[in-house]
């Protein structure tokens, strides 16, 4: 698998004529703070770099005052909010974005401004390049960073997490849940059956994209609301992953079954000391 670009310099946008239309996909649990400076932030910008997109917030029954908040700024933004009642999951959010999404380049992001909305413009001109299938924004790649809050148990967990998904994907940061990709990459994939919240991962590999970019990214501390890690989270994760190598991997040896199941352990261990 080719390695992933790394757009660097703002002087190689200026090269490419900026997309002009995109959806872009915000799931929700219990993030009404946040929504009305997310929606702000992601106009402002694909305003600036004139990108025309539509917002659909997708809400997992958030009942926390999502749908009113929401319902203001339609008045002046082109935001939609899809309510999912009996339902729960990112991932199955995300999905349930892309069928209501009427434009052909997705950008998925986080509510809690962890992810920048400023960057929603650069993951677009770098995949209308033509030269990958899938873009990511990066916390580890060339001038991306973490912020400073973060522990060294939470620092471990994530590197211990990103090198059981390497094998799978080639990137800097398979985790991140800040990406961009072509509606076809999506209708194409083989059938999707995520766990937890690393849908960037189960899309990249069932949607076996041949040639990832990545933009770095600052991940910023989450501006309001409570985390949704949890140690549940984490053996959610490892199931997937576990689903994942069988998909892309059919003919895995036991031995190598066994030093994964082991790696794994080791980071369950780091998730409860979180």
């Amino acid at each position: 698998m080719a390695s992933p670009q790394v757009l660097t310099s703002s002087r190689h946008d200026s090269q490419v004529v900026p997309p002009t239309s995109a959806s872009i996909i915000v799931p929700t649990y219990r993030e009404a703070p946040n929504i009305e400076p997310l929606v702000t932030r992601v106009f402002a910008s694909t305003t600036q770099a004139g990108i025309g997109v539509e917002l659909i917030i997708v809400d997992d029954d958030s009942q926390d005052g999502t749908e009113q908040i929401v319902e203001r700024l339609r008045e002046r933004y082109p935001v939609r909010l899809v309510v999912r009642r009996g339902e729960r999951g990112l991932s199955g959010a995300v999905l349930a974005g892309f069928r209501e999404a009427r434009f052909d380049r997705f950008v998925v992001l986080d509510a809690d401004l962890q992810h920048p909305p400023e960057m929603v413009p650069q993951l677009l001109v770098r995949l209308d390049q033509g030269d990958c299938d899938f873009v990511i924004g990066t916390r580890y790649g060339r001038s991306g960073s973490v912020a400073a809050d973060w522990s060294i148990v939470r620092r471990l967990g994530s590197a211990i997490a990103t090198l059981l998904a390497r094998p799978l994907a080639h990137l800097s940061d398979p985790m991140s849940g800040f990406f961009s990709l072509h509606r076809r990459t999506w209708e194409q994939a083989a059938p999707l059956d995520p766990i937890g919240y690393k849908i960037a991962l189960e899309l990249f590999v069932k949607g076996r994209c041949r040639q990832a970019a990545e933009v770095p990214i600052i991940f910023a501390s989450r501006a309001a609301g409570a985390s949704k890690a949890s140690f549940a989270e984490g053996r959610r994760y490892l199931r997937h992953l576990w689903r994942l190598y069988r998909f892309r991997f059919p003919r895995l040896t036991e031995a190598l079954r066994i030093a994964l199941i082991t790696i794994a352990a080791l980071f369950i261990l780091i998730c409860a000391c979180r």
